[in-house]
């Protein structure tokens, strides 16, 4: 038998795979000879149902398919091929002695590609074959392109908006540091005149009380007028209690103090390059900052915080940034532990306190810092876990959280640090994340 030497099939992408179905054998052999000379793999099936089963077990590339075969006809076939998922992309040619434009037309709708008609030339087998194969093959091949594509343009929109969103949290982390250094070089120097001139009040106080102690010593029977005065006023209650009145000035003033430096330190702006920085000086502050929230309340005690800092060396950062991952996990613990709290007495709530444990250490190999931050609130389940860290995602009800918290807090870790953010938690045993950075 000759073959046409001019239809070549090598420059086909892939191996193909060809099932021919047709109950008569002779016919099986013809095609089955072609096929295979011309460097096709080839499978023959007999009849409809024995196809049906063949291609489950391994996708053809391409089927040949008898019209009239006994038990179920080839358009049978043909319709339970399209209704597959699996093989409804498989390119299916007709091969039938009947040429009628209507079973052609019935065969096209099913979802044939095309028709060979009995007997068929082989020149023409092949040539339809191939054509067929290689519109198969670029079909998947721009499935697979349009598939890459549109995960690249998926992947670019994410960090697209990923940058947005950094961007957008870092314009505002650093009107914020501006607003505050303003606000508190704004506070600090008035609460500097105040805290020394009441350095200088206590000193004055002490001459004044020394000047009547020895006016009532050499004096000891004053006039009515004045003793009057001294019962009006009482003095000795005022000389024992304006130290007392001093000294809790001198407090408030203090803690005004510290407020304003906690506030410089956490919203600090961050240069383009990282600096040393002492990060319990951070946890630190941005506790101060959430203090109003940790505060008892009608409804429960205060909420405790525990702290157990080890001692290591400062660590090269992005500080400001850095404290916005904190706020956002202690803000979190608060949240999660008021949540604890609902259905719960004062007194039940007093018996199992809140309560925040934040725990630092070094790795065994002294390279990494670990700040572990614990509650023990609510707990999230394996799934919550599982979306914690994802893009927009917030268990909190709808105009309460964004969803952008710990993916920024994670971005700011991982991307910024070079390091780690974990969470373990179960329902009902609270949570903890565990921040891991190179030193």
């Amino acid at each position: 038998m000759n073959y046409i030497q001019n239809i070549k099939i090598s420059d086909i992408s892939e191996e193909n795979l060809i099932l021919v179905v047709d109950d008569t054998t002779t016919n099986l052999e013809i095609v089955f000879q072609i096929l295979t000379n011309a460097g096709f793999e080839v499978v023959t099936e007999v009849n409809g149902e024995k196809a049906l089963k063949q291609v489950e077990s391994r996708l053809p590339d391409l089927i040949l398919l008898d019209v009239m075969m006994p038990k179920i006809d080839g358009f049978e076939t043909c319709k339970k091929l399209k209704e597959n998922s699996e093989t409804c992309d498989i390119p299916v040619i007709f091969m039938t002695a009947n040429s009628d434009t209507e079973s052609k037309i019935k065969g096209l709708n099913i979802g044939a590609v095309d028709y060979i008609t009995k007997p068929f030339h082989e020149e023409e087998l092949l040539a339809r074959i191939k054509t067929h194969l290689q519109l198969r093959n670029l079909t998947k091949t721009l499935e697979k392109r349009v598939y890459q594509r549109t995960a690249a343009l998926s992947k670019a929109l994410k960090d697209l908006q990923e940058s947005q969103i950094q961007l957008v949290q870092t314009e505002k982390m650093s009107a914020l540091g501006q607003l505050v250094a303003g606000v508190a070089h704004e506070i600090n120097n008035p609460v500097g005149f105040i805290h020394g001139n009441l350095g200088h009040a206590s000193v004055y106080f002490q001459a004044m009380t020394k000047l009547i102690e020895l006016y009532q010593q050499h004096y000891p029977a004053p006039v009515a007028e004045i003793q009057e005065e001294i019962a009006a006023m009482d003095l000795q209650h005022m000389l024992w209690d304006l130290p007392n009145l001093i000294s809790s000035m001198k407090e408030g003033v203090q803690r005004i103090r510290n407020i304003s430096t906690s506030l410089r330190n956490f919203s600090r702006a961050d240069s383009d390059r990282k600096v040393y920085c002492n990060i319990h000086d951070g946890i630190d502050s941005t506790i101060m900052i959430l203090k109003h929230r940790l505060k008892a309340s009608e409804s429960r005690p205060n909420i405790e915080i525990i702290k157990n800092y080890d001692i290591f060396p400062e660590i090269e950062c992005f500080s400001g940034q850095l404290n916005q991952v904190f706020m956002n996990i202690l803000a979190n613990a608060i949240d999660a532990l008021e949540e604890s709290n609902l259905g719960r007495t004062y007194v039940e709530i007093e018996a199992n306190p809140n309560q925040i444990w934040i725990e630092t250490s070094l790795t065994e190999d002294n390279n990494y810092a670990l700040i572990q931050i614990k509650d023990n609130g609510v707990g999230m389940s394996a799934e919550v876990q599982h979306k914690i860290f994802d893009h927009l995602f917030t268990t909190k009800p709808v105009g309460q959280g964004t969803g952008l918290g710990l993916s920024i807090a994670r971005q700011i870790v991982v991307d910024k640090h070079g390091g780690t953010l974990e969470v373990n938690s179960a329902p009902g045993q609270g949570s903890e994340f565990i921040i891991k950075l190179p030193i």
